[in-house]
């Protein structure tokens, strides 16, 4: 199954070659480039029929009310082999999302995903709708707290559900080998790390892969407390609809009469406008607005205070371009080694969208190429040898490294010891006059360089009209940005060697601004050649001039009120110089010779966080009047020496 699917893979590799060079020619190529389009298809299309009905013919689908400690009964979808030679393990995703199709039809994903490798292994593959949502009995509640100490059956978390789910599949499914392992993308990945916290004893390998695990410091709807407002809007309003009782019918979303996000979000106005637009119903999103600051009650939500004497063998996964939970994955990694240091703990982070990992491609994103397949690579020598052996006892111990991580840039995957690898030394990198970025300090006494923010045009986060927030934005090109006047560039000279990056990259800004808050949001660029063509064998999805493209590497936001504390948030004093510094999520790219490394900072980047009014006021609850324009300037000289700290391989 695996060496026909790669075969697949190289055919359809050949034929991405096929199409980059056919769109340069004549019409007779385009004739030839729409054929092998439709082969594509017609081949995957094929392969997922044959799954389909491979599934089919040797599984049988039960539905269970599983019971937990505290009476109430959660709704389980089964997927059991039929084969009965030899006893199986149970493969488990709880999640928020419905373990539908309800009834006898199967779940698609059993053959669209990379899921369809562990039926081929005749794994017992369990998904359960968590509390409270869809068919479950009980109250659903966002990112529950975990409960250190429970002192009886009303005392329960997501991990208590867990252990007892598991407990009663051990008990009372037939066949299965004594085994269970979790895994889950997202918002399910967050109730694998859950899972891991239960510490059932039957529970022998996690992986939480993009898990939610900070939603104030960095995961989803909030960044360094700036308010994500585009995807907490559009996740909400339907997501976060009530659901009196168990039901198979899902909610429906708002209904955006506006198909360009940017428009939407600024005539919607304030975030007390936007409020109204979301109604009253939904509770968490009165929550959002009720903890402005990163209070106990966020505190409480997060999940790395789980992740003491953790049991099983972990397996965190995540993208290094992940729109939604970049922070979660790195961030649930490092709480795990530090507070936990006794676990098997492994971190996995590719070059992928969140969870492209688990599709049937993992090759490009957006008009960058990363040369293979690389979610096809991680699935078959990563992620499958990884619950075969400690779920099966398949195969010798697959010695996964302590971080397998893929540099883009130099495009090839690296296996290390530690994160962040020991060879990262900390050097910081300044920006100097003229915006040129150098390794030198400033030496001149005075040195700065300004624009202004106006709340009422905004920095785009991509140049496109969209509707949806895209994945792509994560290494779109920023040339678009570049030609703002309130958008400032510092760039280095050509590199004349490559320059590889490891780690945390850290903003130290010395600023001044004319009013009492502002946002800052730093962006790590890579500026290819100007003669520069994509590599042979390149998968993009249209025709781009990557010339002198300014790719996205990371981009991180700040509010400035939250600059010397998230809980207790500062104004500013107008025009008083003052430091802002603030951590990126992990980089690993390599610059290559002949590049440049570029930095751009801005006070915007919309509609993906919401406007600072920049006054020191309650966003969340502020008149348009409150909006204001600032003078932002940036210090560069000997006394003030804005500089990024970056992790860089020696």
């Amino acid at each position: 199954m695996i060496s026909s699917l790669d075969g697949i893979n190289k055919n359809q590799q050949e034929l991405r070659i096929s199409k980059f060079n056919l769109s340069k020619s004549s019409s007779m190529g385009k004739t030839v480039l729409s054929f092998l389009l439709i082969f594509v298809v017609l081949v995957a299309e094929a392969q997922t029929d044959q799954d389909s009905l491979w599934i089919r013919e040797n599984y049988v689908k039960t539905e269970q009310y599983i019971p937990v400690r505290d009476g109430i009964k959660l709704f389980t979808s089964i997927y059991s082999p039929k084969d009965k030679t030899e006893k199986h393990p149970i493969l488990m995703t709880r999640t928020p999302y419905s373990c539908a199709p309800y009834g006898q039809e199967f779940s698609s994903r059993l053959w669209d995903r990379h899921w369809k490798y562990y039926a081929r292994e005749n794994y017992i593959i369990v998904i359960q709708d968590v509390r409270g949502r869809w068919m479950s009995e009980g109250e659903f509640a966002d990112i529950r707290p975990f409960r250190k100490d429970k002192k009886g059956n009303a005392d329960v978390d997501e991990a208590s559900d867990t252990y007892d789910t598991i407990d009663w599949m051990i008990k009372n499914l037939q066949g299965n080998n004594g085994n269970v392992g979790v895994f889950g993308i997202s918002y399910p990945g967050f109730y694998a790390t859950m899972a891991a916290a239960s510490n059932h004893p039957a529970l022998k390998a996690v992986s939480p892969q993009a898990p939610v695990t900070d939603w104030f410091e960095g995961d989803d709807f909030h960044h360094n407390g700036a308010f994500f407002q585009m995807d907490a809007f559009s996740f909400y309003s339907g997501f976060g609809k009530p659901r009196p009782k168990p039901t198979t019918v899902g909610p429906t979303g708002y209904d955006f009469k506006i198909k360009d996000n940017y428009a939407f979000y600024l005539q919607a106005g304030t975030l007390k406008q936007l409020s109204k637009l979301m109604g009253d119903s939904i509770q968490f999103w009165k929550e959002l607005y009720a903890h402005p600051n990163h209070d106990d009650w966020w505190k409480a939500r997060n999940a790395r205070t789980a992740m003491y004497e953790i049991r099983p063998a972990m397996l965190v996964v995540g993208g290094l371009f992940d729109a939604e939970d970049c922070f979660g994955a790195w961030n649930l990694y490092k709480a795990i080694e530090k507070q936990s240091p006794n676990t098997n703990n492994k971190i996995v982070m590719g070059p992928w969208s969140h969870g492209q990992w688990s599709s049937r491609n993992g090759s490009s994103l957006g008009n960058v190429s990363f040369g293979t397949n690389t979610a096809f690579w991680y699935q078959n020598n990563v992620e499958i040898p990884f619950f075969n052996y400690y779920l099966k006892g398949k195969g010798e111990d697959p010695k996964i490294s302590e971080a397998t991580i893929f540099f883009s840039g130099a495009n090839e995957w690296k296996k290390l010891d530690q994160w962040p690898p020991a060879q990262s030394q900390s050097k910081a990198i300044y920006l100097s006059n003229n915006g040129t970025l150098t390794w030198n300090k400033p030496s001149t006494s005075k040195g700065f360089t300004e624009y202004v923010s106006d709340p009422a045009h905004p920095v785009p986060y991509t140049e496109d009209v969209h509707f949806g927030r895209t994945s792509e934005y994560m290494t779109d090109d920023q040339r678009f940005a570049f030609r703002r006047t309130d958008v400032l560039t510092f760039q280095t000279e050509i590199l004349n060697d490559d320059l590889t990056l490891a780690g945390v990259v850290t903003a130290d800004l010395k600023l001044s601004i004319s009013t009492t808050d502002a946002d800052f949001v730093v962006k790590l660029i890579d500026v290819f050649p100007d003669d520069f063509n994509p590599p042979s064998g390149a998968s993009v999805a249209r025709p781009y001039p990557m010339g002198g493209y300014q790719m996205l590497v990371r981009g991180e936001i700040m509010r400035g009120r939250y600059r010397n504390s998230l809980e207790k948030p500062e104004a500013f004093k107008p025009n008083k110089i003052e430091t802002v510094r603030f951590d990126l999520p992990d980089v690993a790219h390599t610059f290559k010779k002949g590049h440049r490394l570029m930095i751009q900072i801005q006070s915007s980047w919309f509609p993906l966080a919401d406007r600072n009014p920049q006054q020191f006021v309650n966003i969340y609850e502020c008149d348009e009047s409150a909006f204001q324009k600032t003078t932002v300037k940036i210090y560069h000289d000997a006394v003030n020496p804005s500089h990024i700290i970056l992790p860089v391989i020696k």
